[in-house]
C-alpha cells in the first residue's frame, strides 16, 4: 500500500552550508529509486519540511532513519496517510530552499495558506490533504 508522510524538524546546525543539502539530495538520488521513494524537501537555515511517499513499510523505515539522523532535531510527523497515487511520482527528491521571512511560492497563496504553512513549521497538526496542497504550491 502506498503512503505519504510529512514531517518537520529543526536543523541541528543553524546556517549550515548548502553542502549538507547537496549530500542529502545525493543520497536520495542514490537510494530512493531502488526503494521506490519519491517526494519533496523544503528547507531553510533552521527547518526541514519533507514529504515522502512510497510503500508503507519503506516510508516508515525511512522516517525512523531520519529521526536518528544527526542533522535533525525535534522531528514531528505532521501527517501520514494512505494514497492511491504519488504527488511527485518522478521526483526521487525535489528540493527548494525557503526564507522564513520571505517565502516564494510558485502559485498565488492566500493569507490562510500562509498561516497554515506557519503552523506546519511549528509542528502543529494540519489536515493531510491541506499539508500536501501547501507543499505543492512551492513546486507546481
Amino acid at each position: 500500500m502506498l503512503s505519504q508522510l510529512v514531517y518537520v524538524s529543526d536543523r541541528k546546525r543553524n546556517n549550515s552550508s548548502e553542502d549538507e543539502i547537496d549530500n542529502i539530495l545525493e543520497a536520495c538520488k542514490k537510494n530512493n529509486p531502488d526503494l521506490g521513494i519519491t517526494g519533496a524537501l523544503l528547507y531553510s537555515d533552521k527547518k526541514f519540511l519533507q514529504l515522502v511517499e512510497g510503500e508503507n513499510g519503506v516510508v516508515m523505515g525511512l522516517y525512523d532513519k531520519i529521526k536518528k539522523d544527526a542533522r535533525h532535531a525535534n522531528c514531528i510527523m505532521l501527517s501520514y496517510v494512505p494514497i492511491k497515487e504519488k504527488t511527485f511520482p518522478s521526483w526521487h527528491m525535489g528540493s527548494k530552499k525557503f526564507d522564513s521571512n520571505q517565502i516564494d511560492y510558485k502559485t498565488n497563496i492566500s493569507p490562510e495558506d500562509k498561516a497554515t504553512f506557519s503552523k506546519l513549521l511549528s509542528g502543529a497538526e494540519v489536515d493531510g490533504n491541506k499539508t500536501n496542497q501547501i507543499i505543492q504550491k512551492f513546486f507546481k
